[in-house]
C-alpha cells in the first residue's frame, strides 16, 4: 500500500500530538510492508530523505515570511504532490489549513482520509472571525473528505450528529513510562509524593485560570508545579496574578521528555483542565506515566478516563476537592492501575496501527 501522511510539520516529532501520531504511525506502517510518505517543512531540522522506513518529503512553508498563511500554501502542496503522485491512500492529520482546498482538488485515485481533530472553531485565544473560519474548515473537512477519522468517541458523535456523517474511531497513542529516577526530582525542589503537576500551552481553553483559582483558595499546603511557556499575554496575566502565592511554582517549559515523565510519575495529583475536545496527547501522557488525574469535567476527559479520575467544573469544586476529598489513597490506586490498563488496551501505538491499517484497507476495496 502506498500511504502518505500530510497536515503535520513533519518527522520526527519536535512539536505537538499531530506529529508524534505521524512519527510513530509511519515507522510502524513502513516496518508492515507499506511505502510511506510524510510530508515535513522545508525547514524541518531533520534534513535526510529517510526516517526509520520512511521517507520523508519536504515541503515549502513560508510560514516564518506571512505568519500562519503560510501554513495553507504548504499544506496544499503537500497535498497536491500526493495527488500527482498517486497515493493509494492521503492521511491529512487535521483540517485547519487544509480543508479549504478540498472542493478544488481532484483526488483521482487517491482515498482521502481527515483526522477531524476537537473543536478548533471554540478556542479561546481566537476572535470571533478567526472562529468562524475555523467553523467552516471543519464543515469543508467533513463534508468533503472521503472518510473521516475522530481521536474520541464523543469527537465521532458530535460530527455525525452535525453533519450526518460517520467517522472511524481511532485515538491517539502513548508509551508507558517504566524507568522511574526520582533524581530528577532535586532539579525542581520537590519531593515524591508532595507536590501536584499542570501542563499546558499557557491558553484559555485550558482552564488555568480556573485550576490556579480553586487550588489558591483551597488549604492544599504541597507547591503545584506549573508547566508551561507563560511568555503570552495570558501566561503573562496568570504569572502576575498567581505568582506570588509561594505554592504556585512557575518552571517554564520543560521539554525534556525523560524530566516530564518522572515529574507526572512522582506527583501527587496531574491537574488536567483542557476543554475544547478531542483525546488531548498530554492527558494520555500522564495515565501512561502513572498519574492520579483530576480533570476537568468535560464530556472528552470523562469519555476517556471514567471513573479513573476525579472531575472539576469551577473553582469551587476544585477547591472543594483540595479541602474536602483528598486524599483518597483506595481510589488513587484503583484509578492508576484503571488508566494503566486502558494504556495498554486502547492507546497503545500498535492497537493504533491496526485500526488505521484496517480502514485504509477498506478505503482502497471501495
Amino acid at each position: 500500500m502506498k500511504i502518505a501522511i500530510a497536515g503535520t510539520r513533519g518527522v520526527p516529532n519536535n512539536y505537538g500530538g499531530f506529529e508524534q501520531c505521524a512519527e510513530f504511525l509511519s515507522v510502524l506502517l513502513a516496518q508492515r510492508g507499506h511505502e510511506v510518505t510524510v510530508y515535513s517543512t522545508h525547514y524541518h531540522p531533520f534534513q535526510e530523505k529517510k526516517f526509520n522506513g520512511v521517507t520523508v518529503h519536504h515541503c515549502y512553508n513560508p510560514e516564518h515570511k506571512i505568519g500562519t498563511a503560510g501554513n495553507f500554501i504548504y499544506d496544499y502542496l503537500c497535498m497536491k504532490h500526493a495527488v500527482n503522485n498517486k497515493f493509494d491512500v492521503l492521511l491529512v492529520l487535521g483540517y485547519t489549513t487544509a480543508s479549504i482546498f478540498y472542493p478544488l482538488m481532484n483526488f483521482g485515485s487517491t482515498a482521502l482520509v481527515t483526522n477531524m481533530d476537537g473543536l478548533e472553531w471554540k478556542r479561546d485565544k481566537w476572535n470571533s472571525v478567526v472562529k468562524k473560519l475555523a467553523k467552516w474548515f471543519e464543515k469543508l473537512g467533513a463534508n468533503y473528505s472521503q472518510y473521516l477519522v475522530s481521536d474520541n468517541e464523543k469527537i465521532r458523535e458530535y460530527i455525525l450528529k452535525t453533519y450526518q456523517k460517520d467517522s472511524t474511531f481511532i485515538a491517539y497513542g502513548c508509551l508507558p513510562f517504566l524507568n522511574p529516577d526520582d533524581a530528577v526530582l532535586k532539579s525542581y525542589d520537590v519531593e515524591k509524593h508532595s507536590y501536584g503537576i499542570l501542563i499546558a500551552r499557557m491558553e484559555a481553553e485550558n482552564n488555568i485560570e480556573m485550576i490556579l483559582n480553586g487550588f489558591t483558595s483551597s488549604n492544599e499546603k504541597n507547591k503545584l508545579l506549573v508547566v508551561g511557556n507563560p511568555d503570552t499575554p495570558y501566561g503573562k496575566r496568570m504569572l502576575e496574578t498567581f505568582g506570588k502565592d509561594p505554592r504556585v511554582v512557575f518552571t517554564g517549559g520543560i521539554y525534556n521528555l525523560s524530566h516530564l515523565n518522572n515529574l507526572r510519575y512522582f506527583s501527587n495529583y496531574y491537574l488536567h483542565g483542557h476543554s475544547v475536545g478531542g483525546t488531548n496527547p498530554s492527558l494520555l501522557e500522564a495515565m501512561a506515566s502513572g498519574s492520579f488525574i483530576i480533570a476537568h469535567g468535560n464530556e472528552f476527559n470523562q469519555s476517556i478516563l471514567g471513573k479513573d479520575a476525579l472531575y472539576f467544573n469551577d473553582p469551587q469544586s476544585l477547591r472543594e476537592l483540595f479541602n474536602v476529598h483528598l486524599p483518597q489513597p483506595e481510589l488513587r490506586t484503583v484509578a492508576i492501575a484503571g488508566n494503566l490498563e486502558k494504556v495498554k488496551l486502547i492507546y497503545n501505538w500498535d492497537k493504533i496501527t491496526d485500526l488505521y491499517e484496517q480502514l485504509f484497507n477498506k478505503v482502497i476495496k471501495r
